[in-house]
């Protein structure tokens, strides 16, 4: 089976699909690897297709007039990024770049408005993954008008934990690997008040830190602390 197809039948937006159908799609769609840290596509492109990760990892950025970089959100393979070019086919608002290497699916926007409007199953799958990625940038962009710096922080590892967290022997392990000023760039802050927070938190017992590799020790008390339940893993 062409890898392709073999993505596309593994995506829970398309397993209630008809093998005739699949194969229409697949004989629609492209395929691409990018390199980490390279561009998938840039503001001002034109958006007509959608993307599913394949494989890899891929981030969503907006980039301010003067080149500083707001990172909106991590996708991971199975994903859709892209989604608006369903809705309207002019040019993209955000960049999307690789944060390892990756692959994509590109997939044609008529050809998903088209299964949507055929299939029941599908449109209700995108429209939930969609919501859900929204939700995320919506509380994030809340916590960012009204909370401390700390508070953010803290929120922020929450949203990570339940993204990307996995049982590990001292807490809850980040699967993903962030840099200090790329936590900033989520948080809207600096390199250097992440670096302070990060250590206030590990001295207190909350966090263990290292090399781009962060733990919470003390999920439960992080939670508490800004109000929130304890975060469910999807791992």
């Amino acid at each position: 089976m062409p890898q392709q197809i073999w993505h596309l039948k593994n995506n829970e937006l398309f397993t209630k699909l008809k093998p005739d159908q699949l194969t229409q799609l697949e004989l629609r769609c492209r395929s691409r690897s990018y390199a980490a840290r390279s561009p998938i596509y840039l503001p001002s492109q034109s958006a007509d297709s959608v993307f599913m990760l394949a494989s890899g990892l891929v981030k969503v950025c907006n980039l301010t007039n003067d080149g500083k970089q707001s990172i909106l959100a991590f996708v991971e393979p199975g994903e859709l990024f892209g989604e608006l070019a369903i809705f309207e086919s002019e040019q993209r608002d955000e960049y999307v770049e690789a944060v390892e290497k990756s692959t994509v699916v590109m997939i044609p926007a008529r050809e998903l408005q088209g299964l949507m409007a055929a299939n029941h199953d599908v449109s209700i799958a995108l429209t939930k993954m969609i919501g859900l990625r929204r939700h995320r940038v919506e509380r994030r962009l809340k916590n960012l008008l009204f909370l401390s710096n700390r508070d953010r922080l803290i929120h922020l590892l929450l949203d990570l934990a339940e993204q990307f967290g996995i049982h590990d022997s001292n807490g809850i392990r980040l699967r993903i690997k962030l840099a200090h000023q790329e936590i900033a760039n989520l948080m809207g802050s600096t390199r250097e008040t992440v670096t302070i927070l990060l250590g206030q938190l590990k001295s207190e017992g909350m966090v263990d830190v290292g090399r781009q590799r962060i733990v919470l020790v003390q999920a439960e008390q992080l939670a508490i602390a800004v109000h929130r339940k304890v975060p469910s893993l999807n791992s």
